[in-house]
């Protein structure tokens, strides 16, 4: 009887350890199965890029969306594509040994700039160096100084900050095409530029002020010159058209007088005689009324007649004229006869 309860207890605990065995078993197929889920997939968002490594060999996924990969063969590293930057010269701790950097002119200066890049090709970027970021970062350093180092304080500090910016640009995009690392350069810019000194800087404002104060002179000068340009234009072409048409008047007016000397020469050339007379008597009609006429008598008395009109009517009066009047306007008209004559 102690014998068969002892025989049931040993088959019960066999049967108790192998539902243990199962359950484990189970367990851990789930284990594995879940894993081996959770790793047959991902997801690649839209500011990402994959890089699928499958036995050591690279390979770049750039459609966003959900993958299939194998697990435990094949690994995924995720990039970010997006722009990124960093800062150049300055830190948050205040140290500025980065930013000084010293000029063509042997001037010391504080210049802080600020990169951005993104990655163009994420298995370069992986794995073609160990870590891309500060290579650019170094190679960014070395293109400044060498082009901070080509100016002088005064252009870094007001007038030549583009030109600077554009050439680092130029000269970082250069070397990286060079080191072909899997990122490129978007922007540098210039963020602030400093001298090392209080009294320094002071300069500097002042003579940056002075600067835009001979800008805003230049700009108001140009203005006025704009302003007065135009009406001094407008009034040289009023005087030259006036001068022109004062010009073509009198050649008119002597065309016209030419014009008609020549009529009136050829109307003398016919008879010349008859021309002379009848313009020596228009000259006459023209002059006599504003002579005044002396008349002596033979007895020596002098007679005024002015002006000749008067006399000239009484001559066809003769009521009123006396004798020796008669023979003085006789002896007048003889004289002028003579000097016609004449």
């Amino acid at each position: 009887m102690f014998g068969a309860k002892k025989k049931t207890k040993e088959t019960l605990h066999q049967f108790d350890r192998g539902r243990g065995r199962s359950a484990v078993g189970i367990i851990i197929v789930i284990v594995v199965l879940v894993v081996l889920v959770s790793g047959s997939y991902y997801s690649i968002q839209e500011e990402e890029q994959a890089v699928v490594c499958t036995f050591g060999s690279p390979k770049a996924v750039t459609t966003p969306g959900l993958h299939f990969k194998i697990p435990f063969i094949q690994t995924v590293n995720k990039v970010n594509t997006t722009i990124q930057g960093f800062s150049i010269g300055y830190h948050d701790d205040g140290e500025e040994d980065d930013a000084m950097m010293i000029t063509s002119d042997y001037n010391f200066i504080y210049v802080d700039f600020y990169a951005e890049y993104r990655v163009t090709d994420p298995v370069k970027a992986l794995y073609a160096s160990r870590n891309p970021e500060e290579i650019l970062k170094n190679i960014a350093q070395n293109c400044i100084r060498t082009t901070i180092g080509s100016y002088s304080v005064d252009s870094v500090l007001t007038t030549g900050k583009n030109e600077i910016q554009s050439n680092i640009k130029q000269m970082i995009l250069d070397k990286l095409e060079d080191y072909d690392i899997g990122i490129q350069l978007v922007n540098i810019t210039i963020q602030d530029a400093t001298p090392p000194t209080a009294e320094v800087e002071n300069a500097f404002k002042e003579v940056e002020t002075a600067k835009q104060g001979k800008e805003t002179a230049l700009n108001n000068a140009n203005k006025y010159r704009n302003e007065q340009i135009p009406n001094a234009e407008a009034e040289a072409d009023k005087i030259l058209q006036d001068a022109e048409a004062t010009k073509q008047e009198r050649i008119n007016e002597a065309n016209g007088q030419a014009a008609r000397f020549n009529s009136m020469f050829q109307e003398y050339a016919k008879y010349p005689e008859v021309t002379k007379k009848r313009m020596f008597y228009e000259a006459m009609e023209n002059i006599l009324p504003d002579v005044k006429v002396v008349i002596q008598s033979k007895d020596g008395n002098m007679n005024t007649i002015l002006p000749l009109d008067s006399f000239v009517s009484e001559e066809g009066d003769s009521t009123a004229r006396t004798p020796g009047s008669i023979g003085s306007n006789t002896a007048g008209t003889q004289t002028e006869d003579d000097q016609a004559e004449e």
